[in-house]
């Protein structure tokens, strides 16, 4: 994953206009691509895939674990495909919570494995041949949105609302993998997250013309029995915007007497966890983190750190639910 410059999402100055071209030429590859090999590829059964436009975070993993609990109420069976970003495994192979770690098939398929099989390959076409034969009712595509190999019955594009599409520009000049309006419009679901303030002043940049595929929602903390409030700790996330960790752990409560942002995926080696775990000793405070974190944990620090678990909330289902009862799911 690319790691996000600042001036991305800053006002368009010298640097943007300069790799202006760069960029200009990463969305026509985009577009000639998914152009030239359009769904080559037809499952056995419903493909929904969950991507985005911009790189890096914008809640992929929370958006599938939410789909995966809706579709699993209504009694059906799902496999996510993913290609397990910064896993060993080439795969294709079915990911086993017991036995795989997040060094070996990512942390955030081994964190969706919790919820239902998934299968970590980096072709995904070995994926989808792997996934079929587990009988499912629907695949679910982590990430894969520009990848034209498989046939998507369902298209859901996820947008952090606070960073919105940046400057507008592609990779390098900007965060995107294709333009705005290409991309928007070859989806069949618009979902912003973030809380409402950040909604408002995201929809206010919004056109009309998006406004009956969008749909919102929010990162919540999941209602566990823990109490949080007064509790001293000392706070750690390698995820793409760390500072909505801690934002979310002070509205609980918590009392962080010391953070760290580490880099998005970034490896918990036992080296960096003895570090972060004196910090936090000479602190008397509680280490903490995310689950995406707690999958990358080494053995030995399981029991040392609590992680705070999150669950999207989407405020309206219904626009989603109409293309699940069009494919015969709802």
């Amino acid at each position: 994953m690319i790691k996000s410059p600042n001036f991305w999402y800053q006002k368009r100055g010298l640097l943007s206009y300069v790799l202006w071209p760069l960029g200009v030429l990463y969305g026509v590859a985009t577009a000639f691509r998914l152009k030239k090999l359009k769904g080559t590829l037809r499952a056995k059964c419903p493909v929904i895939c969950v991507g985005n436009i911009n790189v890096g975070g914008t809640g992929k993993t929370p958006t599938t674990i939410a789909l995966v609990e809706r579709l699993q109420a209504r009694g059906h069976t799902i496999v996510v495909i993913s290609r397990g970003y910064r896993g060993l495994e080439t795969g294709p192979v079915l990911v086993n919570p017991m036995q795989h770690t997040a060094k070996q098939v990512g942390d955030e398929p081994l964190l969706i494995s919790a919820f239902c099989a998934v299968v970590v390959a980096r072709d995904r076409r070995a994926a989808l041949k792997l996934a079929e034969e587990q009988v499912p009712d629907v695949i679910l595509m982590d990430d894969g949105f520009q990848s034209p190999l498989i046939h998507k019955d369902l298209s859901i594009v996820v947008v952090n609302a606070a960073l919105g599409f940046g400057n507008g520009f592609c990779i390098p000049a900007g965060p995107l993998r294709e333009p705005v309006n290409g991309g928007l419009k070859r989806s069949d679901i618009f979902l912003s997250i973030g809380p409402e303030d950040s909604q408002k002043i995201f929809q206010s940049q919004l056109t009309k013309t998006f406004d009956e595929t969008h749909v919102t929602g929010e990162i919540k903390p999941l209602h566990t029995g823990m109490h949080w409030e007064g509790l001293d700790v000392f706070a750690f996330a390698g995820i793409a915007h760390p500072l909505n960790f801690f934002t979310t752990l002070k509205r609980l409560g918590a009392n962080i007497r010391g953070h760290e942002a580490l880099s998005d995926h970034e490896p918990l080696s036992p080296a960096l966890m003895k570090r972060l775990a004196s910090k936090a000793a000479k602190m008397n405070a509680q280490m903490v983190c995310t689950e995406k974190d707690a999958a990358r944990l080494p053995m030995e620090y399981r029991k040392q750190v609590l992680a705070l678990p999150v669950r999207l909330e989407i405020s309206d289902w219904s626009k989603i639910d109409i293309f699940l009862d069009d494919l015969g799911l709802f």
